[in-house]
């Protein structure tokens, strides 16, 4: 496929970045209309941005074909390239009937047999129908899983943690870290007899999965027996390859499927959801569901310019490529946002965080920005400093809600108003002069100019306001799917595949070779490589100490 360098609407993009001012600007930019979305409202005026680069940015996503592969995405074709997969996140929020086609299979019976699981599973837990061996209701779930299989889930529960009253559902947890710290902190705080767990791993064999749920398993088999009826009673699997769950036991009442063509960081709308469901419902997670099909109806129908995804994803463009921003902040001004950035860093760089086009050439433009972030106000008393003076232009998301989440007078105000003055500082700084009058204090005048140019702030850090009128499942469904988005049409217009990550298995497939090396702790292997002869050795000892 032709890279994007080397279209006409690349060119003319480089040009305009050429001369664009690059003086702090005086005021915002109309260049983008303000665009709302299933409820979400998207503020581009503070970008660096001028009509005819929009128009060269709209050309530049007809000409990478952003409207084919669009429907593509949706139709069920081939969009990931390397594993030669169909990408069916969407499907599992769709709400027709039309067949949908993988290898020849309408695959809308097998998501809607499994949505419906997940409701009768959830529902009975919640109702305490479905119990332990000991014949006692569920009080936690521990979810077990990690990356995809957890981040995704973990953040709507946590978003959604005032709308759901405890005495409604059983406690989440979520164990995802190798570290055994982590499960066991969370193991000691619990009644095995009341404590359901659910396994996630798309293929049951990832490592940290497996051997949490191996030590949990263990852990309920000490207090309850080691029996097959206290595992089935206690233990769900959720994975792509039901095979192997059951050749580890599961049986099929108890294991919620997803497939090949749902990808991980894209999962949390299929099975992968039931602790969402657990945790504050099923009809919590249908309405998760609908805002963000909502929000793919948008996508797929929605004039160019008053695409909320497409234009997210074309001004990414424009500050990665043409603006060399290489950082994005993902800042939410509400605490029940506060995993938001986490999330998103998956979502994100592991979708464009490659370096090779889908036609195995090496890349001669940037892809995916770092991606990271905190809840305000956190962030502006730790790395916003960096974000208003540091020598790096980064761009910033700043995600404000409209309603209140407390009923403590003043606080929410107050919240707002940091939001805004982030957005305003950020954009327009504080030049010279203005930062000279400000220290009218100091009565030296070489003193006073040398604190006018410490309290300068050059501005033109590009921020884009979003909105929710309130943390509800539906508008987090949209705001997670608009992000979706915003990624699959960047990958288009770079070329890159969206839905792989093979940069993930080259750690795994060392650390495996190195854990025999690491668990003899008899002696250091004397075959080992000298750096690692050393490192060992140092480990031990200082285990010793």
């Amino acid at each position: 496929m032709t890279p994007p360098t080397s279209t006409a609407a690349w060119q003319a993009l480089s040009a305009a970045a050429a001369t664009l001012p690059q003086a702090p600007p005086a005021t915002t930019t109309k260049a983008i209309d303000p665009i709302n979305a299933a409820g979400v409202y998207a503020d581009f005026s503070r970008q660096a941005i001028t009509g005819g680069v929009v128009e060269a940015l709209l050309a530049l996503a007809e000409a990478m074909g952003v409207p084919a592969q669009r429907a593509a995405m949706f139709g069920g074709g081939i969009v990931n390239k390397t594993e030669r997969r169909p990408a069916l996140h969407t499907a599992l929020r769709e709400d027709a009937s039309t067949p949908l086609l993988v290898d020849g299979h309408d695959v809308r019976p097998l998501i809607a047999a499994q949505l419906k699981k997940v409701e009768a599973f959830s529902s009975a837990v919640r109702a305490g129908k479905r119990r332990g061996v000991s014949a006692q209701a569920f009080t936690d779930v521990v979810a077990i899983g990690i990356g995809g299989s957890s981040l995704g889930p973990a953040f709507v529960c946590s978003a959604l943690a005032a709308s759901s009253a405890p005495a409604n559902g059983p406690r989440l947890h979520f164990v995802s870290n190798i570290d055994g710290y982590s499960l066991q902190s969370t193991l000691a705080k619990l009644n095995p007899a009341t404590t359901l767990f659910t396994v996630t791993s798309k293929t049951f064999t990832t490592d940290e999965t497996c051997s949490n749920a191996a030590s949990a398993a263990a852990w309920l088999a000490r207090a309850l027996g080691d029996d097959r009826e206290v595992h089935a009673a206690h233990f769900v699997a959720i994975t792509a390859d039901a095979g192997e769950a059951r050749r580890q036991g599961y049986r099929d009442e108890n294991i919620f499927e997803f497939w090949e063509w749902i990808g991980g960081r894209y999962s949390l709308w299929s099975a992968v959801g039931l602790p969402i469901a657990l945790a504050h419902g099923y009809a919590q997670f249908a309405q998760l569901l609908a805002g963000a099909r909502a929000m793919d109806q948008h996508y797929l129908h929605a004039p160019a310019a008053q695409n909320m995804p497409l234009m997210l994803a074309l001004v990414g463009i424009w500050n990665r490529n043409f603006r060399h921003v290489s950082a994005h902040a993902v800042l939410p001004y509400a605490e029940r946002l506060a995993m938001l950035p986490r999330h998103l860093q998956q979502v994100e760089m592991e979708s464009t965080g490659k370096s090779v086009s889908l036609d195995g050439i090496t890349l001669d433009y940037a892809t995916g920005p770092l991606i990271f972030g905190e809840v305000g106000t956190n962030g502006q008393h730790s790395f916003h400093q960096l974000l208003h003076q540091g020598s790096d232009k980064i761009s910033a998301d700043i995600l404000m809600v409209a309603q209140p989440q407390s009923a403590l007078k003043g606080h929410h105000e107050k919240l707002l108003a940091h939001a805004l003055a982030q957005a305003d500082a950020l954009w327009f700084g504080r030049d010279t002069q203005s930062a000279y009058a400000a220290s009218a204090q100091v009565a030296d005048e070489a003193e006073r100019r040398q604190l006018a140019a410490h309290r300068t702030q050059a501005g033109g850090r590009p921020v884009t306001l979003l909105i929710l009128p309130r943390v509800d499942a539906f508008h987090l469904g949209a705001l997670i799917a608009m992000y979706e988005h915003k990624v699959f049409t960047q990958s288009v217009i770079w070329n890159i595949d969206c839905f792989d990550q093979w940069g993930v298995e080259l750690g795994k497939t060392i650390a495996k070779a190195l854990l025999p090396a690491v668990s003899d702790t008899s002696a250091v292997p004397a075959t080992a490589p000298a750096h690692l002869q050393a490192t060992l050795a140092h480990l031990r000892s200082a285990a010793r100490d």
